[in-house]
């Protein structure tokens, strides 16, 4: 707006507002644009991308490349030996890159919005009633925007518990995690969770001592079992430890004496082991959706005990006009399908048509080594009663993994014994994220295994390991034929 000019109440109207400039809020903002709507996104920091962009998804997965790369993690096999010394390696050095990535990313998705006529806000946004915002920007200046629809896209926080005594110094949440003031020598991960065990992970690849405390038995749980377990077995090696069954009674701040000079430490109790002191403790159990400072109440509105808000299919809210996408509904809680939401809900919104597959996405988890899957697991086809059979490719048997450092990782098919059609990709290696995507395609479109096992690859390749997987499950279907017993045959 022009200096001086006052703002006129039809020029603070738009047929959309968004709260939050996350995945689903982008989306959201772009597709009703591109529908030839007034669209505004309000974002709270100084700047675009929310927790995706700032603390969450694109600094932690660029954290794992710079410690990849900076240990020389991938080839240590190889020759037995790190790119850098651990020891030597600082929090600047880690966080150079991760700075760099983000600014990049910033800038990327404000060309984006502007490019298409979206008009971005720097402000707390809270509701004053079921169509309109008041807005405090960066000056403590409240201004009240309407709209037809608005969008709630805030995204999630951290959650604390009361009794945890964070400090952002000896006690984090995964938010706290870009602060650090040094590397630890000793981490205890409260959280064995994506969050707790991606984390638990990069530190251990770092050469820190991780101990990870889960009250729960087993990690992971919709997870393919023999994933799982390679992915421990992985750890382990790296002398991780894992302290499965155990609920965390006490989390405190300990004077200790290190090289003769007074320091503090944490010290954790269990209800169940013995009390362990480390330098820095990481809290990741859970997260709450961010509804906390936007006046719900003014909409007409309620959140859950975790701060989610309930939506319909179309992404409608019980409030009419109000609708909301991305963590802030919950489950699945990942940016891939809050960007598609986001889109969806700006096409429902205005009543236009939008080609969308069935509801089903890969999963991708980023440990060190990452993993990633789509479609049914062993387990559940187990309990479904469901029969299957299964082919796998070890990474060593595929030409390309040694040259890249990776002799551990597991490629393995579940498929249908009769049709031979996919059930489900899951995958532990590098660039497993990527790879699952073939495998997901497959799927969706309704390949057999015989596709894999007819298909010219390149080689050498990671994808490779399809063809290697067909096989091993043709083979094992003639063993079947051959009175074998197979892995479930309903």
């Amino acid at each position: 707006m022009e200096a001086g000019r006052t703002v006129t109440t039809s020029e603070r109207h738009y047929d959309l507002i968004v709260i939050g400039s996350g995945p689903a809020g982008q989306r959201a903002a772009l597709q009703a644009a591109k529908l030839k709507r007034r669209v505004m996104v309000v974002e709270r920091r100084s700047v675009l991308g929310g927790v995706c962009t700032h603390t969450g998804t694109i600094p932690s997965k660029t954290l794992r490349e710079a410690i990849l790369h900076l240990t020389g993690f991938r080839m240590h096999d190889v020759y037995g030996k790190w790119s850098l010394d651990r020891h030597e390696i600082g929090v600047s050095d880690l966080y150079r890159h991760v700075h760099k990535v983000i600014k990049h990313e910033i800038n990327v998705k404000e060309n984006y919005l502007t490019k298409n006529g979206v008009e971005i806000i720097y402000g707390s946004a809270r509701f004053s009633g079921p169509s309109s915002v008041v807005v405090g920007d960066i000056e403590c200046a409240d201004t009240e925007y309407t709209a037809d629809i608005i969008l709630v896209a805030t995204g999630t926080v951290p959650r604390h518990d009361p009794t945890i005594p964070f400090d952002r110094r000896l006690v984090l949440d995964s938010d706290d995690i870009l602060n650090l003031d040094r590397l630890p020598q000793t981490l205890a991960v409260l959280g064995g969770g994506i969050i707790g065990l991606e984390y638990a992970s990069m530190f251990a690849a770092l050469g820190v001592q991780v101990t990870l405390f889960e009250r729960n038995d087993t990690l992971l749980p919709f997870v393919d079992r023999e994933i799982v377990d390679t992915l421990l077995k992985l750890l382990r090696k790296r002398q991780m430890v894992f302290r499965l069954g155990e609920q965390i009674k006490k989390v405190e701040a300990v004077d200790v004496t290190v090289m003769g000079r007074p320091d503090q430490a944490v010290r954790i109790e269990t209800e169940e082991g013995d009390p362990l002191t480390v330098d820095k403790a990481l809290y990741c159990i859970g997260r709450t959706a961010a509804t906390a400072e936007l006046n719900l109440e003014a909409a007409g509105l309620e959140a859950d005990e975790r701060g989610k808000i309930d939506v319909d299919e179309g992404f409608h809210t019980s409030q009419p006009g109000i609708m909301a996408a991305g963590d802030v509904i919950g489950f699945p809680s990942l940016a891939s399908t809050a960007m598609m939401q986001g889109r969806m809900a700006a096409s429902s919104a205005f009543n236009a048509e939008i080609v969308v597959r069935p509801v089903t996405f890969p999963i991708g988890i980023y440990t060190i080594p990452e993993i990633s899957f789509f479609g049914s697991t062993e387990q559940q086809l187990k309990e479904d009663g469901t029969p299957y059979e299964i082919g796998r490719a070890g990474y060593r048997e595929i030409a390309r993994a040694p040259m890249m450092g990776d002799v551990s990782g597991l490629l393995k098919l579940v498929f249908d014994p009769e049709s031979r059609r996919m059930l489900g990709t899951h995958i532990i290696g590098e660039q497993a994220s990527d790879l699952v995507h073939v495998g997901m395609v497959a799927q969706s479109l309704g390949a057999s295994l015989d596709y894999f096992a007819d298909t010219v690859f390149n080689y050498p390749t990671l994808a490779e390991g399809y063809k290697i997987a067909a096989f091993n499950g043709i083979n094992r279907l003639k063993g079947l034929k051959n009175g074998r017993t197979g892995h479930y045959s309903g």
